[in-house]
């Protein structure tokens, strides 16, 4: 059985920073510990990462407008992976760059990569925010891939809100992901 872990954005803006919250610190040294679990898996383990990536446009972009935190822009100490995540990490993670909340390139690659054996993969997400941008990259991949087993990880997620992050929770049980808690 493959293994795929997809740490979604978390980068110092969505810990420590513009958008940082108490419950995102919390989650962290979960985070970190389902990190290096992967890493020890070897090649049975494969380890993706998103960065949110704005520019200096940002307050000019729709969704500027409507959050007006300029945060995680790239080339900017808010958009780096948090250090923790980072030497976790080791340099062993693909990277995907995503304007908006979830990444059409990463689904894709999913799909091209895991199409054929859905049925011999599981994919597991974790990170920030749960309401927003891990619920759209799961329900992307679950689109894409419909007989692969996804999963989230609620104690290595944090959400704008606790109530967002259990909404968010509850979506995507009714949408067949898993949520481990």
């Amino acid at each position: 059985m493959k293994k795929v872990l997809i740490v979604v954005d978390m980068q110092n803006d969505f810990i420590n920073g513009a958008l940082g919250s108490g419950e995102a610190e919390a989650i962290l040294p979960n985070a970190v510990d389902k990190i290096l679990a992967y890493r020890a898996m070897g090649k049975a383990g494969r380890i993706i990462a998103t960065k949110d990536t704005h520019f200096e446009n940002y307050p000019e972009t729709r969704e500027g407008r409507k959050l007006p935190a300029v945060h995680c822009i790239r080339g900017s100490v808010g958009w780096e992976l948090n250090p923790a995540v980072e030497q976790a990490l080791a340099g062993e993670a693909e990277i995907y760059e995503k304007p908006t909340f979830g990444s059409e390139h990463l689904a894709e690659d999913l799909k091209r990569a895991y199409q054929g054996c859905q049925d011999e993969v599981e994919i597991e997400l974790i990170g920030v925010c749960t309401d927003i941008c891990v619920v759209s990259n799961a329900l992307l991949i679950k689109a894409v891939l419909p007989e692969a087993e996804i999963s989230v990880d609620a104690s290595c997620c944090a959400g704008v809100t606790p109530e967002s992050h259990e909404a968010a929770l509850k979506t995507m049980e009714m949408c067949q992901i898993t949520v481990k808690r």
